[in-house]
């Protein structure tokens, strides 16, 4: 029974510390090191530029390619970029809406994850990442 115990208090600890680290995904941290900038705003304005060339660089592929695997971990490096902005930049409205868009980007992910494999719906959802993409960029511009 301790041994169960255990075995789920890990799991649990593992799972609580995986938002702001890359154990799940350590090639995320490849890319957040690749887009670094000057503040956390600044590495997420590069990572959505990094993430806009490697998606159309995934357009026309299927399946788990080179291409759509570096978009999956360029996803999961600017997610846990967000934990590098400032409580005084965290607190502006600007903010919120790149939270927003973050989360609209989650969204647009899971879909494009379910149809990678599936063309034309995979170059759609694409093209919906992209702009999303220029979107969260133009809020984090103001957010600078």
């Amino acid at each position: 029974m301790h041994r169960l115990i255990g075995t789920l208090t890990l799991s649990m600890l593992l799972l609580g510390l995986s938002g702001c680290s890359y154990l799940f995904y350590p090639r995320s941290g490849d890319y957040t090191m690749q887009a670094k900038g000057a503040s956390g705003v600044e590495t997420m304005i590069n990572l959505t530029n990094m993430m806009e060339t490697t998606a159309s660089k995934a357009k026309g592929g299927k399946g788990v390619d080179t291409a759509f695997d570096d978009l999956h971990n360029q996803f999961h490096a600017l997610n846990d970029a967000f934990c590098g902005v400032t409580d005084a930049q965290a607190k502006t409205p600007a903010y919120d809406l790149a939270v927003t868009h973050k989360k609209e980007l989650m969204a647009i992910f899971k879909r494009l994850w379910k149809f990678k494999g599936d063309q034309p719906q995979r170059d759609l959802h694409l093209d919906l990442l992209s702009a999303e993409l220029k979107e969260l960029r133009d809020t984090l511009h103001t957010i600078k």
